[in-house]
Order: C-alpha cells, then structure tokens, then sequence
C-alpha cells in the first residue's frame, strides 16, 4: 500500500487549481525541444522530504515495484515498468530478462532468460545466480523491508531464513547462467509485476557482506552511488559498464544526481518554484503543490507550464466492520453510502483538479479492470431521503447514532477534513456521527487488528502494482485475513466463492484477459456495501525550470529521473 498527497484546504484556492496543467504527457520546461538522443549532461537534484531511497541502499530492504524513482537508476530487475506516459506506462516489461517470463503449470512456474551484455559497475558478468542470490537474502531476518509476496509465493518461502548459513531456496533453479527459474506455490498469473521489485536485482555473493552491503551496493543500473547518508543526502555518478545498448528502459541523461532529503515540503515548492541557480535542475518524489504554489500558477504561465498532473491507482473510502453493530446490517452500510456528499469530500481533498469522486473500489484506470458501478446513487450532494428510508427499514426511523474513526492529520485523506465532510452529509439523513481521531502512530495498528479494529474508519488503499489483484486481494480475499495486525481486509469478508474467483483469475497470465475478471469481481463485491468509496486522488507536482521529459507515471504517481533532462 502506498500514499503520499498533500491535502489542501481552502476553498479560495480550488479555481486556482483548477488551472494547473491537465496534460499527462510529459513537461518540455527550459525551451528547445526535447531530444531523447541528446540528453547528455548535467547534474539533476531531487528535493524531498524523505529519503528516496526508502531509507536503505540494500535491495533486500527497499520496499517498492515497478522501479522506485531513484532506486530504479542503482538497480536493475528482471522486469520494470514500461517507463512512458499515460496508460501505457502501466505496463510491465523487460529489463534484465529477455521478456517478461515464460509461465507453465498453471502460472504456478516462471522461467527467465538474461540479455547478453548485462555487468555490474566493476564490469563483472550479471548471472542467474547474482539474481538468485538478491532474492534469498531479501528472506534474511537482518535484512527486514522488503516486499511480502515472496514469502507468500515462493515454496518453500515460508520457512526459508536467508542463505548467510548455507542454505538454498530450492524453489529458485539456475540451470545455467543465463537462466533462471521459479517455483511458486499457487498460481500467481502477476509475478512479472512482482519480479520489478529491487529483491529481484542481482547481488554479487563476493561482495555481500550481510548488513554492511548497503554502504557499498553493486549497481547493475546507469548509476553507482558515490555516496549516501540515510536521510540526507545521496550522490549518485555514471556506472561505466552501463550502456542504452544494454537497457532500452532507461535514459539516464544527466551525468549526476544530487538528493537532499529532510526538506520541508513548503520550502521545496519554494525552492522548485523560484528555480533559483541549481534548483533549476530539480524535481521532488514526493511533495505535491503547496496551496501557495497553487494559487500562483493560475496567474503565472510559466509556473503553469511547469506543473505536471498525474494519477497513480488508490482509492481513499470508509471501511466498515460488520462484526460492529450496527454496521452487521446492509441497510444501515446502504445508508451511509446513499448519506455520503462527494462533491464535499473532494472539496475537503482540495477540489476538483486534485481529487475525482469514486464509486467504484478499483480505481478509474483501464490496467485495474475498472467497471463502473453505482448501486447507491447519491449524486454529488447525497440522497439522504433514500438513507433515511433504509434506516427506517433496519429499525432506526428515529435516526442513529455512530462513530468514524479517522486519523488526526490531514494529509492522507483520512484526516479531519474528510471526516467533518462526512459528519456534515450524514447528519441529513439523521445519522450523528461522533468523531474519534487517533494519531498517526497508532491509527494503523488500531484498524488493521480485528480485535480493535472500529465499526466505520476512514482508510486509503493503492496497490504495488496496477493490476486488480494486489488492489482486491488484501482487501476482500478471506485467506489474507490476519489476526494479530496488518490486516487489511476490514470487513473481515472471507466467502468460498470469492475466494476462489481471485484463485481462477490469478492463473490468468495475460493482463488484457483479467482485467475484466477484476472488473467484474469488483462490481460483485461492492453489492455487499463493505465499503464506501470516495475519491480517487490526483497529483500535481512542479519541476524546475531547465528539467524537460518530466511526467508523473501512473503507475506509483512520480516522476522518473531514469527519464528526465536538465540540459
């Protein structure tokens, strides 16, 4: 799961907004046109927040897919994203592998082949090996962080501690060096999806030193780090081995990249936005538009030109727990969903150009398998007449009474904002709601336990990847039910039939075939009224002004420095 918008929060600043640029396409800020065969040189600089690199320089222990924006430039994978604009770059593609995988046995068994030519930064060969070893340590118990799926997936996985004492995982095959196999447990027709994960980057045995590895990490990628102090900064130089004759999925222009982490989110926009000196070459992973820089860009066209609009696949909802009177009756979920005013939660989101009502779980993109659906009309204000009439029918024609969970900050769309939209709705259909915030440390422990988890919270979902699966499973698949926390199936929904529709269409392997499986599961689901969705949210973000190829990919909602120019 993934999140990471700023809320805004005055209506003064939605017409503003609405003035940023709606091109998905990419940025061509700084004059000439951009020439992807003449893209050398520079230095690029990322301002952001957090470290971008997820605090680790170890593969093992980097949480993302598809290639995360910097870790991407270090590391190469068997598969990554297909790195363009618009729906396009939902898909998944060849990086290290020849293709995407050769899947048999019901999808239950993934073979790969490596490219010719492929070498680390010291110039060494990469083998089916290296790869194999990148994947075994990322079970290493020292090594926490990385994705769960392998565990899950791999025989075997479950058990298996790491290979520092010795021991293989004989569910990874490496019958020659350029070949690699995969022995899975259950049908998983999206493992090229996972296998973009850096645990699928190669590792040298001879240079791994457990923890240590991180200081000195071997690049496969166009870069090598030259230096890296976890939550501050990172330098990252050419890899001298690397070539595009070799990686068609990266442009690597600029000669360098410079990150400084730490920053706060109203001084990089300042910064970004004045592209004063350097911080004309720079871009953010993770700070959308300020209200102030919102406000600015509807009366200056070069601010304008240099916003770029993005959406990445999430939908932010209600959650109920039916084992929670009285949201065990459908007709009092029914209610809600009919009391819900959208229009007000996407003002509380920061307006239109920044948040689009949803009704559907499965976010409004085509690699989702997205169906529309509208089983509770409410329109955009909300049809309390309708939820009046439904809680007449479940004995409550004198109103209700309840409590929405939500967290006590306003940037995860879960916050006060939301919630006092939905408090306000709901009220007109006679249902009080009784607010209870948590802070943000212990909002995701309290509502993923199911012993403490509430009757209604406000929560967020997106997916590793843009696919149905990873986007329904942990939500409704009754078998990812977990007990003790981290459970994210908060309806507790765990139906034979179901459950096995997610097994059929995860043997699927091509994409185009699920998706309208995913779609249809998804309209069959939100019968039962488990959820209300909300919005989907939209990301616009600014670039220096020199920077030119720059887009926000739909696929995690960031722009791709393997892409972009700054000279």
């Amino acid at each position: 799961m993934r999140r990471s918008a700023a809320l805004l929060t005055t209506a003064a600043l939605l017409a503003a907004a609405a003035a940023c640029s709606s091109d998905n396409g990419s940025s061509s800020s700084g004059g000439a046109a951009f020439d992807p065969k003449n893209c050398q040189g520079g230095t690029l600089y990322v301002l952001n927040q957090s470290d971008s690199t997820g605090h680790h320089l170890d593969p093992a222990r980097i949480y993302t897919s598809g290639g995360g924006s910097v870790t991407s430039l270090i590391f190469r994978t068997l598969t990554t994203r297909h790195r363009v604009p618009g729906e396009a770059g939902d898909q998944v593609v060849p990086d290290l592998a020849t293709d995407t995988g050769k899947a048999s046995d019901d999808a239950k068994t993934w073979t790969y082949h490596l490219k010719d030519g492929l070498k680390f930064d010291d110039g060494t060969p990469i083998t089916a090996k290296d790869i194999k070893w990148g994947v075994e340590r990322a079970f290493a118990p020292e090594l926490p962080g990385g994705i769960p799926y392998l565990r899950d997936w791999l025989v075997g996985g479950e058990d298996y501690k790491g290979p520092y004492k010795g021991k293989e995982l004989d569910s990874i095959q490496t019958p020659d060096d350029k070949t690699i196999i995969f022995k899975l447990r259950k049908p998983e027709g999206d493992f090229p999806y996972v296998a973009t994960a850096t645990q699928f980057a190669p590792v040298p045995k001879a240079k791994d030193d457990g923890t240590g590895y991180e200081k000195h990490p071997v690049a496969s990628g166009p870069y090598k780090v030259q230096s890296h102090e976890q939550d501050k900064n990172l330098v990252l130089v050419r890899n001298p081995y690397w070539s595009r004759t070799v990686d068609d999925q990266r442009l690597a222009c600029p000669d360098r990249i410079e990150g400084t982490y730490g920053l706060n989110a109203a001084v990089i926009n300042q910064r970004i936005s004045a592209s004063a000196g350097k911080d004309a070459n720079a871009i953010t992973a993770d700070t959308d538009l300020s209200p102030a820089e919102l406000a600015r860009i509807s009366n200056d066209p070069n601010l304008k030109k240099r916003a770029v609009r993005g959406e990445f696949g999430e939908t932010d909802y209600i959650a109920f727990n039916p084992k929670v009177k009285p949201f065990d009756d459908i007709r009092v979920r029914e209610a809600v969903a009919y009391a819900v005013s959208r229009q007000s939660v996407v003002n509380a989101a920061g307006g239109s150009s920044l948040a689009k009502p949803a009704t559907t779980f499965l976010p409004d993109q085509a690699a989702f398998g997205y169906q529309p659906y509208d089983y509770f009309p409410a329109g955009p204000g909300g049809n309390a007449a309708k939820a009046k009439e439904l809680l007449a029918q479940a004995g409550h024609a004198n109103g209700l009474t309840v409590t929405l969970a939500h967290r006590n900050a306003d940037y995860n769309h879960d916050g006060p904002a939301v919630a006092t939209a939905v408090q306000a709705a709901l009220k007109q259909a006679g249902i009080n709601v009784n607010l209870k915030a948590y802070d943000d440390a212990s909002y995701g422990d309290t509502i993923q336990k199911p012993s403490t988890e509430p009757g209604m919270f406000l929560t967020t979902w997106g997916a590793d990847w843009p696919t149905g699966g990873p986007f329904l499973g942990p939500i409704f698949d009754g078998r990812q039910i977990l007990k003790d926390g981290g459970n994210f199936n908060a309806s507790q929904l765990n139906d034979p039939k179901i459950n096995a529709e997610f097994d059929d269409i995860n043997k699927i392997t091509d994409p185009a075939q699920a998706r309208p499986r995913w779609g249809a599961l998804d309209a069959e689901i939100g019968k039962q009224a488990l959820t209300v969705p909300l919005i989907h949210p939209i990301y616009i973000r600014l670039t220096g002004k020199n920077v030119k190829n720059a887009y926000l990919d739909q696929w995690r909602g960031s722009y791709d420095p393997a892409m972009v120019s700054v000279k």
